[in-house]
């Protein structure tokens, strides 16, 4: 049988009682077959919470002068109660204190040095985050010792050769490399990994940003390949990735199955999946990826992989909220040579991300994230004298995802008619070369009864 990589997130590993949930999950994976333990810093309900952001505000205010010892503080508190809660040998335990107890005293001494030269460089970002990762594998790696499982803690921070110069394609590479090499498992040992790998150049969060561990756990999968590596599993709080958000649409169900390109496009929407980059890694090396809920183990998941067979009409429903409409109108644009080009360059001068485009003979609109881009982006073009610019705010993007639309005739048709039908006025729309996504812009009012009635008509509420 081939490993198993498993991630766990930091609400996962929150608290005593979800470190020994976990630990459960860990001990009947390996029951069948070797497994991979891979965690994030631990968190609360809240991300602001969460080590990482505990650590984050007490860089922050080390770096301003001022005392870390509330954000510390707590995060001795948070562990200890943890350890003394999960780890029930009375030496494992009091090890497992002494060493969180070690790693937070040899912090505040690094936040000391920080709080005097006032300075605060990637690296040493890194070394602050890295506490977190450390801390959390160290803990989880005792709870299933606890359980009589011989386990291996590995801490990533020092993964990264000095070397290394430049983070690009080629450096994930040799990484995902190196780090399969590093952590597989060795006779029945069960490695326990921090999500933490290492101090990359220019930093980790600016190279990956906060979803760093979803990215450890898909180099690690990938380094091994489909040979070695059975399946990457994500252990989350939600049942897999649904056919909408069930928190707006009571009939969404969780997808037994869903492909990369698919799962891409609904993480973009703000789902809450991978990102696109950690599934590009571990779909390439042919390794399927499946989404579980840590509360519910027995429950199958979400698979995200190629499709065997045709894929159905549509995958899901879904809408991003809060978009602003910028819309330039010009006769100017008729025959004219280089008009869209001044446009984006001015949209590029003020730094601002554009969604969607639609044009026509004399305008152009596009969707913009936040409305202070928009009226900025507004200011550039009225001065170019480009036309009349107007901005409409209150707008959201609703979209239909799904592989086999380019199989089927009259989707957007059906998309646009149930949307009529339901009262929601289209605004602009949308759609790729690839025909996996058709999006539209409606009001965000009618966001709640548009997804409801789209979600219907496809019929996305039966299996």
């Amino acid at each position: 049988m081939g490993i198993i990589v498993q991630k766990f997130g930091g609400t996962s590993v929150g608290n005593a009682d979800r470190l020994q949930s976990v630990a459960e999950i860990v001990e009947r994976t390996k029951k069948k077959q070797p497994v991979i333990a891979v965690v994030s810093a631990m968190s609360g309900t809240t991300k602001s919470e969460g080590t990482t952001s505990l650590l984050l505000a007490a860089a922050d205010v080390a770096l301003k002068g001022a005392s870390f010892d509330p954000q510390i503080d707590k995060i001795d508190r948070n562990h200890v109660h943890a350890v003394e809660g999960a780890v029930k040998d009375a030496a494992r335990r009091e090890e497992t204190i002494a060493f969180v107890r070690d790693e937070l005293k040899k912090l505040r001494s690094f936040l000391r040095a920080i709080r005097v030269i006032r300075e605060l460089s990637p690296r040493s970002q890194d070394n602050i985050m890295a506490v977190g990762e450390r801390l959390s594998a160290r803990v989880l790696a005792a709870v299933i010792a606890d359980r009589g499982h011989e386990t291996v803690f590995h801490d990533l921070s020092l993964v990264v050769p000095e070397d290394e110069a430049e983070v690009d394609p080629a450096f994930f590479k040799r990484l995902q490399t190196r780090l399969a090499e590093v952590v597989a498992p060795k006779g029945s040992e069960i490695p326990v990994v921090t999500g933490f790998f290492g101090m990359v150049p220019r930093g980790l969060l600016r190279a990956v940003g906060r979803g760093y561990t979803d990215f450890t756990t898909a180099m690690i999968a990938a380094g091994l390949g489909s040979g070695r590596c059975d399946e990457m599993q994500v252990w989350k709080e939600v049942d897999g990735i649904f056919t909408a958000d069930p928190r707006k649409i009571p009939a969404a169900r969780a997808l037994p199955r869903i492909s990369a390109a698919e799962a891409a496009e609904l993480t973009y929407f703000g789902s809450e999946v991978l990102h696109p980059f950690t599934m590009e890694r571990v779909v390439a090396a042919n390794v399927p990826i499946r989404i579980k809920n840590t509360f519910k183990p027995d429950a199958a998941g979400t698979v995200i992989t190629r499709y065997d067979d045709d894929p159905g009409q549509v995958t899901a429903v879904t809408a991003k909220r809060g978009i602003t409409v910028l819309t330039i109108e010009s006769n100017r644009m008729v025959n004219a040579h280089g008009f869209l080009a001044r446009v984006f360059s001015a949209l590029e001068k003020q730094a601002v991300v554009v969604d969607l485009v639609s044009t026509s003979e004399v305008s152009i609109s596009c969707t913009i994230e936040k409305k202070d881009d928009a009226e900025r982006a507004k200011m550039e073009l009225e001065a170019l004298g480009l036309g009349q610019v107007t901005v409409s705010a209150g707008r959201a993007i609703l979209a239909i995802v799904g592989e086999g639309m380019k199989y089927t005739p009259g989707t957007a048709g059906k998309m646009f008619k149930t949307l009529g039908d339901a009262e929601c006025n289209v605004e602009m729309i949308s759609q790729g070369a690839s025909e996996i996504n058709i999006s539209c812009v409606v009001r965000e009012d009618d966001v709640p009864k548009g997804m409801a009635a789209v979600h219907a008509a496809f019929e996305l509420e039966k299996a």
